[in-house]
């Protein structure tokens, strides 16, 4: 006697070797010996062999019509074998049953399993939903296939385009376009990203990079909604004074500006000018809103996004030949360069001239301060300005000597072709600046401090700078405190500490509160984006280097030892590791060989070549933090 049984959801057949009534001890058609339960038999049969059941079953299963069984068969639940009854209209033999039952059990789509031999077909509209979603997944994998075989042959599935950002930057894993790209990925060893750019998805590089930034931090997008921009002008008092400003030549958003007034009692009044739009960025406006979801510019090279939205920077920059509405330091000077009165006021000031570096440099050079003459309409100003910023550098620093000065470089991006230029650092113009700034900054600081005014300041302690709601000294620029206050168009942080003191000048009740929650958020928001931001722009210098790299087909360059195998290049802002360098003196000039720049990753492979000359000293023995250090992974 044979039985036909079901055991851990599967159908088998299988020898009587023992029957002891609540269970059976069963020989498998391959020998297998087990015990089951009586209960999980479904019938018992003699004939045919046990070797032939399952073949002629199956067989007996693929020859019924699965849509014909399901209409045959009843709304409630039902044996197996009373279907098989009335399908067959006679009581089926040992094969029909077996193979009604492989049936049922193969279509779950069509009957639900109630119990052992019990099933329940399954409601018509269910059953539509499901071989709906059967056909199609069929679509699907054939779509599938199909956009494989046009990525292994080199082309980008037309389907791809609408969701290209989202396959390269933030990819749905369940998606059949992405599931296809992976699949050809694997084919063909390639990662996703390389495997687009070689199917021609990524036409640029510089658009790639630029898009992975705005996705992550501008979601949506970098452009601005049209919004009033307040007028703080008319009520303002005007000054006295003529200002002029010092920026670089691409320069819009004017935040700085400076002037000389000589005084009858033989004394000199300097005005130190900042842009105000924090008199028309109240908090709970649509212009507070935006400056704080982007809470700085962000620079790189060939563009920027502002922070403040093209309408709102020109209301508010001191461009030349208007009058800017400004928050002014005034300090009064003795000949002798002692500052013996100072004043903050919120006011209008006359805007005489925008300077830009590239013409101004020329003019306030070593060689003109050593004559003492300035050839140029600003030429008393400068000067007057130069000694005092030589002045606060000794009393910030002491006798500290000047360290070296290595170049900034500057870049110029125009019809996808760039320009990197060296710019010296410590010119006249940048100390004048320089020390302007930073006497701005701490002299504010120390006000907000002093009035336990809350504000959000800059400390160094360790070699780590931070931001802090509690003034603290700074150890880098050797002021007791300093909040940046100078730049209220380009960070917020800025913004928020103008706030502040512009309530103070004006004798008025501050925004933030000390221990102001909304103040600490602002911080810890800032210092995220900053970061980010800043790490942004270093990797667009980085690609912008590479990219001057092939551009000049460049196939070797001369570059300093730092140390161990850290090499800077001599062109460029660039720092790299070289595996190849021998063991050398840091300070000694090599020759590299340059090779596989990859404009995606970012990276290139430098090889050691020759030793130009060996350096006594170790000058550059600390990496500049206005060069970019390329990721190691591929450098050689």
């Amino acid at each position: 006697m044979n039985v036909f049984y079901e055991e851990e959801g599967a159908l088998k057949v299988g020898a009587i070797l023992g029957d002891s009534g609540a269970s059976l001890q069963v020989e498998a058609p391959h020998g297998k010996r087990s015990k089951i339960k009586a209960a999980a038999v479904l019938f018992r049969f003699e004939q045919p062999a046990l070797s032939e059941l399952m073949r002629e079953a199956q067989r007996a299963a693929d020859d019924l019509d699965l849509g014909f069984l399901w209409e045959c068969s009843s709304a409630d639940e039902f044996e197996y074998d009373v279907l098989a009854r009335e399908y067959y209209g006679r009581a089926p033999t040992a094969i029909e049953a077996a193979g009604i039952l492989l049936k049922l059990h193969s279509a779950p789509m069509y009957f639900y399993k109630r119990g052992r031999g019990r099933y329940k077909a399954a409601p018509g509209e269910a059953l539509k939903a499901a071989l709906a979603s059967v056909e199609r997944k069929k679509q699907q994998a054939l779509a599938k296939d199909a956009y494989v075989a046009q990525i292994l042959a080199g082309t980008l599935p037309a389907e791809f385009g609408p969701m290209l950002s989202a396959l390269l930057y933030r990819p749905d894993k369940n998606a059949l376009e992405w599931k296809a790209l992976e699949e050809a990925s694997v084919a063909l060893r390639l990662t996703p990203v390389r495997l687009i750019e070689r199917c021609g998805g990524i036409p640029s590089t510089r658009d790639f990079h630029l898009n992975r930034f705005l996705l992550e931090h501008f979601t949506n997008g970098a452009d601005f909604d049209p919004m009033p921009i307040a007028d703080a002008v008319a009520d303002l008092p005007l000054s006295d004074c003529v200002a002029f400003s010092i920026d670089d030549a691409s320069t819009t958003e004017i935040d700085d500006a400076f002037s000389v007034t000589p005084l009858d009692n033989g004394n000199v009044r300097i005005g130190i000018h900042i842009a105000a739009p924090a008199l028309g960025a109240s908090v709970q406006t649509s212009f507070d809103a935006v400056a704080r979801e982007r809470l700085s510019t962000v620079y790189f090279p060939g563009g920027k996004i502002t922070m403040l939205q093209p309408e709102a920077i020109d209301r508010y920059t001191l461009a030349a030949g208007r009058e800017c509405p400004a928050l002014s330091l005034y300090s009064e000077l003795t000949p002798a360069g002692e500052v013996i009165a100072r004043d903050t006021r919120v006011e209008r000031v006359r805007i005489g001239e925008n300077l830009r570096h590239d013409t101004l440099e020329p003019l306030l050079d070593k060689a003109a301060l050593d004559h003492g003459i300035i050839d140029h309409p600003y030429g008393a100003e400068l000067k007057r300005l130069w000694h005092w910023a030589r002045q606060l550098e000794r009393e910030r620093l002491g006798d500290v000597p000047e360290g070296e000065q290595r170049p900034e470089y500057n870049f110029r991006v125009e019809n996808d072709r760039v320009e990197i230029t060296p710019r010296t650092r410590g010119t006249p113009i940048d100390k004048i600046v320089s020390e302007l700034m930073i006497y701005v900054n701490s002299t504010w600081a120390q006000q907000l401090g002093d009035t336990q005014t809350a504000a959000i300041y800059r400390a160094q302690s360790g070699g780590k700078v931070r931001m802090s709601t509690v003034p603290a000294p700074h150890v880098g620029l050797r002021v007791k405190q300093y909040a940046w206050a100078s730049s209220p168009l380009r960070r917020y942080v800025d913004l928020v500490n103008q706030r502040q003191l512009i309530a103070l000048a004006q004798g008025e009740q501050p925004t933030y509160r000390p221990g102001d929650e909304t103040l600490l958020a602002i911080m810890r928001e800032f210092e995220s984006a900053y970061e980010a931001y800043g790490e942004f722009q270093r990797a667009m210098e980085r690609y912008w280097c590479l990219r001057w790299l092939l551009q000049e087909k460049v196939s070797s360059v001369e570059a300093i030892i730092l140390r161990d195998n850290l090499c800077r290049f001599d062109e460029l802002p660039l720092v790299v590791r070289v595996a190849s360098v021998p063991a050398l003196p840091s300070g000694t000039r090599v020759v590299l060989d340059v090779s596989d720049i990859d404009l995606l990753e970012l990276t290139l492979h430098c090889e050691f070549r020759d030793v130009l000359d060996k350096a006594e000293g170790v000058p550059g023995n600390t990496v500049d933090t206005n060069v970019v250090v390329m990721p190691t992974a591929c450098n050689g």
